[in-house]
């Protein structure tokens, strides 16, 4: 998953809330680049979710895109996805990488301190996620995930991935910070939200930082 410039995340929001999710990710996923897309469960009974992350994994897929399952590493393993996102302990990320990632990405979230950070990434997952699905319906990123991911970029080489906020400008932000990944879901998914239009318009604020910061390095 390193890239050389910050790429998008998309996280797919609870089909109770967004009943065509389906179709807003097909149509987000044929406006730009993203790198890959997390598919929470929600809350979810297992057959269900099954069904629904098939769907959703499949778009991606096709669309050139990584299929990361959450909450769910046995639907993962079922559908054919590219991953899995645990968002548990170190007992749960050691476990899941232990059973999988010989086949799959594993990445990891739930760090909301340093301390927490380092001792998940002791397990060398695949990335490190900071933020939390569905806590993104503020305009700014929480200012913890800004900290964290521009400690995470600089001092350690696992890439990281950090939760945008629901306002455009905020993908930018998350860029500055030198993370590698940068999550959206509200930007997207929101009921007043051009899916399409939002990821022509974030890519394009992601170029712009890494133009900007090429021209301070040069």
């Amino acid at each position: 998953m390193q890239t050389e410039r910050c790429r998008l995340v998309l996280i797919t929001p609870d089909i109770a809330v967004v009943p065509d999710v389906a179709e807003r990710l097909k149509n987000a996923l044929e406006a730009g680049d993203v790198a890959s897309v997390i598919i929470p469960d929600w809350g979810m009974d297992e057959d269900q979710f099954q069904d629904h992350a098939a769907t959703l994994s499949g778009i991606a897929q096709e669309a050139g895109a990584a299929s990361l399952i959450a909450g769910a590493p046995r639907v993962a393993a079922r559908i054919g996805a590219d991953g899995i996102h645990v968002d548990g302990n170190r007992f749960e990320l050691d476990d899941a990488i232990r059973q999988y990632q010989n086949r799959m990405i594993v990445g990891s979230g739930g760090a909301r301190t340093r301390d927490v950070a380092l001792d998940l990434g002791e397990a060398q997952p695949d990335y490190m996620f900071f933020g939390r699905f569905g806590y993104d319906k503020t305009p700014e990123p929480h200012p913890r995930n800004l900290t964290l991911g521009t400690w995470w970029a600089q001092m350690i080489e696992i890439p990281c991935i950090v939760m945008a906020g629901s306002d455009l400008a905020s993908v930018g932000k998350v860029a500055e910070t030198g993370a590698e990944f940068v999550a959206v879901s509200e930007v997207v998914f929101s009921a007043d939200a051009d899916a399409a239009e939002a990821v022509r318009a974030a890519n394009q604020r992601l170029e712009d930082v890494a133009a900007a910061s090429a021209e301070t390095q040069d």
